[in-house]
């Protein structure tokens, strides 16, 4: 009941321009035909860079969905494969898994870049560039794991080999995270909240910051991406997904104050500072700027340089994405 309440005290202070934006999704909905079906699963990880994704229940009711369920996905294998595997239906998740997973032929359909720069590279003192890796031990959850792809795809950018110039470490029940904080490794890649928990605890120093550090902060980070099947069984249901998640992204931008209150109040994320603190820190604005395909294009030429996936760039793009939805959004949410 307290969840609920929070809900409707959100939706009921919105901004006005938050409140039009809810108007256009009402004033549109008979204009379109109802959607295929009312139900829609999302993931549910533990890092709240995703926040877009938390805060559209309200909005995807608004679409027409009355069931909206949130799927702990929270695996090594990851976002990518639940969504191929259609344990999910919809969720964002990092560019690189997704082309790792389409590459084996995963029934993935990547729809829109919602948000680049949530991911930051944390060293010791010996770390000072991506190239000081070599060598060198560096913590992930699990060798196909996001942190590990995205590592793998930066280091072969600055001609690393992966493979062999890399040590790394993997525990089944110690967080990486947890490890660089008691020194028992040089390097790990975080994403929101660790990176906030970091400084605040004064450990290590960023190396990479994606949100302003090129070549990474001009492109997306985490992308929506969606079940092929479901995105072609239900075309209308999947544009109604990809408007909600994308007004939310905006809500992140006009109202960060009350998206971090959100997901706190709905059990995504514990500490309140660090949620607010990650929706100033990553540029929620950018989904309207940045052409997707280039992100995929980019992430699938670093992937395919360290040796991770075998198709090229247009492959992948001519195989698993589709930017009408997003196209059509950006012409009907220009304000």
């Amino acid at each position: 009941m307290q969840i609920i309440q929070s809900r409707r005290h959100f939706l009921a202070g919105l901004s006005a321009a938050g409140t039009a934006s809810l108007v256009g999704v009402q004033q549109s909905l008979p204009a379109e035909p109802p959607p295929e079906t009312t139900s829609v699963r999302l993931a549910k990880i533990r890092g709240i860079c995703i926040a877009p994704q938390y805060v559209a229940e309200e909005l995807l009711h608004a679409e027409g969905f009355t069931e909206v369920r949130y799927v702990m996905t929270e695996t090594a294998a990851g976002q990518s494969d639940a969504v191929a595997s259609g344990q999910v239906d919809f969720t964002l998740n990092f560019a690189a898994p997704l082309v790792v997973t389409m590459d084996a032929g995963g029934p993935i359909a990547v729809l829109a870049g919602v948000h680049p720069g949530c991911f930051e590279l944390f060293g010791n003192e010996n770390i000072r560039g991506i190239r000081d890796l070599k060598g060198k031990s560096v913590g992930v959850q699990a060798l196909g794991s996001s942190p590990h792809v995205f590592l793998t795809g930066m280091a072969a950018y600055v001609g690393l080999d992966p493979l062999k110039d890399i040590n790394w470490v993997t525990s089944p029940t110690i967080k990486p995270m947890t490890l660089f904080t008691r020194g028992e490794i040089d390097a790990f890649l975080g994403f929101p909240p660790e990176p906030q928990e970091l400084r605040a605890q004064n450990v290590g120093h960023v190396v990479i910051n994606s949100a302003v550090d090129r070549p990474w902060s001009q492109y997306f980070c985490c992308m929506l991406a969606g079940n092929a099947g479901f995105v072609q069984n239900n075309p209308i249901a999947t544009k109604r997904v990809v408007r909600a998640i994308l007004k939310a992204t905006d809500l992140c931008v006009s109202e960060p104050q009350r998206v971090a209150r959100q997901i706190v109040d709905d059990g995504f994320t514990a500490n309140y500072d660090y949620a607010l603190q990650t929706m100033t820190d990553v540029p929620y604005n950018k989904w309207r700027e940045y052409d997707p395909e280039d992100t995929i294009r980019f992430y699938a030429l670093r992937l395919q340089e360290a040796g991770m996936i075998r198709s090229g760039p247009q492959k992948i793009i001519a195989d698993g994405t589709d930017w009408r939805f997003l196209n059509e959004l950006k012409r009907e949410l220009k304000t």
